[in-house]
């Protein structure tokens, strides 16, 4: 059977390489995103999904649009189709799609059953980031969905899903890799076996809004534990940050809610996770006995691991050695 992969991200390349494995679907041809500019020199970088299918030996194609007629084309030469024509891969071929990131419309909705691997549990996170949004929310798991791709939002019918759980210590990159693992099986599942789509139950949808700068700020008006899991959920790909009194942004890569008594007076003291009320004007961040503390409303959260503007990451007592903060009184 032939195979077209549209993808973009590393996670979509991680479950292309899963997908490149198997020679009965091995795709014949990759299409993802420009190249684009990024970094402090705005030097043009590659998506992840093409340095995969490059390593791979796979046929690349990045078109300025998959949905005009010359990307609509190579798709069907892949296929080997010749012209596209409504409904011909769900019998000869398969189109896959994987955190491509950009709008797929009609004709191509309808040419092809499009596969969408999608790594939430539907209707749970339909969206751009339902693996950072699931752990913002504290939610206890999460999953891949294998669904038909429609003109909603992640709103197609699906025909595979399976959970995994998320543990208290998970961050992005540790599930992430897992699910990216999942997403791969259920894959390969779905093309071998075809299973039958089920339609999403209205009951229970949510939206995973695409990440922007206000959702790296930790805020020390929130709680304390909500800045926690978004400490995890955005690390280690895009970075939590805190604002320093100067105006500039202190990375957290690591941070914890305050977990042990600091002083007689139980200032900061509680017990692990533990609602702590700040006053207005006690809130923000300070050192307190060795260590960086945010004070939140409620709540403290210990930060373990920071990064200074335009430095390198470190443990908060190097940090605290080499630039310090005035402690409460």
């Amino acid at each position: 059977m032939s195979t077209v992969y549209i993808g973009t991200s590393q996670f979509a390349a991680a479950v292309l390489e899963r997908l490149a494995r198997e020679d009965a679907h091995r795709p014949t041809l990759v299409i993802t995103r420009p190249d684009r500019p990024s970094g402090r020199g705005r030097r043009l970088h590659s998506p992840p999904v093409a340095d995969a299918a490059r390593a791979l030996g796979i046929e690349l194609a990045q078109p300025p649009s998959v949905n005009e007629p010359d990307a609509r084309a190579l798709i069907a030469d892949a296929l080997g189709h010749g012209a596209p024509a409504s409904g011909v891969a769900a019998e000869s071929g398969a189109v896959v799609v994987c955190a491509f990131g950009a709008l797929i419309k009609e004709p191509l909705l309808s040419e092809y059953e499009l596969l969408n691997v999608h790594p939430s549990l539907l209707p749970r996170w339909r969206g751009a980031a339902p693996i950072e949004r699931a752990i913002m929310a504290g939610d206890e798991r999460t999953g891949v969905s294998i669904m038909r791709l429609t003109a909603g939002l992640d709103s197609g019918p699906v025909c595979l899903a399976q959970v995994e759980p998320i543990g208290a210590e998970d961050d992005y990159g540790s599930l992430a890799a897992r699910l990216e693992l999942l997403a791969g099986e259920l894959l390969v599942r779905a093309l071998a076996q075809r299973p039958p789509f089920v339609e999403q139950p209205e009951d229970g949808v949510t939206y995973a809004e695409k990440l922007g700068p206000e959702d790296r700020l930790l805020d020390p008006e929130r709680p304390a534990l909500e800045l926690e899991r978004t400490v995890r959920a955005l690390h280690p790909h895009v970075g939590a940050r805190v604002q320093l009194a100067d105006g500039n942004m202190l990375g957290v890569h690591r941070a914890a809610l305050l977990a042990e008594q600091t002083g007689a007076s139980g200032e900061l003291g509680g017990l692990p996770g533990e609602a702590q009320e700040h006053a207005a004007g006690d809130i923000g961040l300070h050192a307190s006995e060795g260590r960086l503390l945010l004070a939140c409303s409620p709540g403290t959260l210990e930060l373990l691991v920071v990064q200074p503007p335009g430095g390198r990451a470190m443990d908060a007592a190097a940090y605290l050695r080499g630039h310090g903060l005035p402690g409460r009184a």
